[in-house]
């Protein structure tokens, strides 16, 4: 057992997902490359303009208390959090402090402090001696959660970090997309001895409203990593600073409260600036947005009642009804669109069949969507109805598991395309008939009068070969298993004739 316990908080930022941003009307679009086109009087902070709330950015964030099963204030207001910043024109950042929308509840067994509205900063690039700011991005409404630190490994901060990017995908709150910053990730990590930790877990605040909110008795000192844009940094950073820290009291020295910086090349973590505390940032109710009363806004019992079923009732479901394997139902439910395609597929069908959709699924369509490096959407998907009938078939015996690798690509090219009627014109319908398919097999051992003489001396390997050749002679349309019944008949008859 190790001699120091790791202790984790988590902060995570993600971009709502609404057709305009957080105080003003300008377009919330993740994908525009052009700086500083959604832009306006308001995002650029001119004097006498005033914000207005997006009402729908407010209920997302309600949504996701609710799918998390925290507690919903009735009252709420946002607040000023004052620094300079090229990012940040007004010289604050509106945001939540005392009064959040949510508080409490739970992701995987990780209790949850809050999850507050906030808008997101403006992107800085810096060119060679240059900073470019684009303030497409500022103004977007983004959501803050943040954990109790109750977490104790990096694996369990990923899992987590996970789990909440398919809620928030699923619930359509945000896309979460980390490649593209919709989702940031910050971990505040603390090592202490074993024996100096307070194991009662007692002295548990709000992260962020007084000084050394992140401690338990006991515990080390707080060092936060920022910005952390993968699983896999999440993970190396972690692992990183837990060994930085060991090492550094092993040897006698301090652990410094302060902000670093992952560099994914280095794989190491980087001084940023000392740690701030919330008095740093002067937080006071913003004057020009009104008191908010959710209750008068927002029916709370409709949004808990429109949630969809979420990742892990999902979860559970695939595995009690269709009998699924972890490892596939962890890759169907990783997507929102992909399960349900799924549970479109499978409708009505037994477990045979889903386990049967969920083969062809995961190793042939997404391997082939991999492979020409698309991603899951509805349009890089073949037809329900389509995939639907070639499992049918497939089941049926109409269709080989090779004829079905060799249609799928053709499915996916053409979402409207009949699947029974391009198998007939292909010529991929499976072949039954014995008496069609023994001229097949007379052939083949014809063709193979070595192979032949090599089974019949004990190579019984050679079978398969035997096989293979039929359904290559066939192209695909010769029920491989008929076609074993035959070889065995005629290699058997063969035999006794030569003996």
């Amino acid at each position: 057992m190790s001699d120091y316990i790791t202790t984790i908080g988590l902060e995570i930022h993600a971009e709502l997902h609404t057709n305009s941003k957080m105080w003003c009307g300008c377009k919330n679009d993740p994908m525009e490359k052009r700086p500083n086109q959604n832009i306006c009087e308001v995002c650029m902070a001119h004097p006498g303009t005033l914000p207005v709330a997006n009402k729908e950015a407010i209920k997302k964030v309600m949504t996701v208390g609710c799918a998390v099963g925290s507690n919903i204030a009735d009252f709420t207001e946002f607040d000023r959090k004052n620094y300079f910043y090229p990012d940040i024109p007004k010289g604050y950042q509106i945001t939540q402090y005392k009064f959040p929308i949510v508080s409490g509840g739970k992701i995987n067994d990780v209790e949850l402090t809050r999850i507050h509205l906030e808008e997101d900063t403006a992107k800085s690039s810096h060119v060679g001696g240059t900073t470019l700011v684009d303030y497409n991005r500022a103004g977007v409404p983004l959501m803050e959660l943040v954990t109790e630190p109750v977490i104790h490994s990096a694996e369990q901060a990923v899992a987590f970090a996970r789990e909440l990017q398919r809620i928030l995908r699923y619930v359509g709150a945000s896309e979460a997309n980390m490649e593209m910053g919709q989702m940031r990730i910050e971990a505040n990590i603390s090592v202490a001895p074993r024996s100096q930790n307070n194991a009662d877990g007692t002295q548990k605040v709000a992260e962020g409203i007084q000084n050394n909110a992140d401690r338990y008795k006991g515990l080390g000192t707080k060092v936060e990593v920022k910005n952390i844009n993968s699983f896999a940094s999440v993970f190396g950073a972690i692992n990183y600073e837990v060994a930085r820290h060991i090492a550094l009291i092993e040897e006698g020295g301090a652990v410094v409260q302060e902000t670093r910086g992952w560099d994914d090349t280095k794989q190491s973590t980087f001084s940023q600036r000392k740690k701030e505390n919330a008095h740093d940032y002067r937080y006071f109710p913003d004057p020009d947005l009104p008191k908010l009363y959710l209750s008068k806004l927002f029916n709370l019992d409709e949004i808990r009642n429109s949630l969809p079923e979420l990742p892990v009732a999902k979860r559970a479901r695939f595995a009690k009804v269709f009998g699924l394997k972890d490892d596939s139902i962890e890759i169907l439910t990783d997507s929102p669109l992909l399960s349900s395609f799924f549970d479109t597929v499978v409708d009505g069908k037994d477990a045979n069949f889903a386990q049967l959709s969920a083969n062809y699924l995961i190793s042939d369509i997404l391997g082939l969507l991999k492979k020409e490096g698309l991603e899951i959407t509805e349009e890089t998907l073949p037809g329900t109805t389509s995939f639907k009938t070639l499992i049918e078939m497939v089941v049926s015996g109409e269709l080989s598991s090779r004829g079905a690798k060799d249609l799928l690509p053709k499915l996916l090219a053409d979402k409207k395309l009949d699947t029974r009627v391009t198998a007939e014109q292909l010529g991929m319908i499976q072949k039954n008939d014995p008496e069609l398919l023994k001229s097949i097999v007379a052939e083949v051992l014809e063709d193979n009068p070595k192979q032949v003489a090599d089974y019949r001396a004990g190579q019984e390997s050679m079978f398969m070969y035997f096989v293979g050749q039929c359904m290559k002679k066939s192209k695909g349309a010769g029920n491989p298993g008929v076609f074993q019944q035959l070889l065995k008949e005629s290699l058997q008859s063969t035999t006794n004739i030569n003996n």
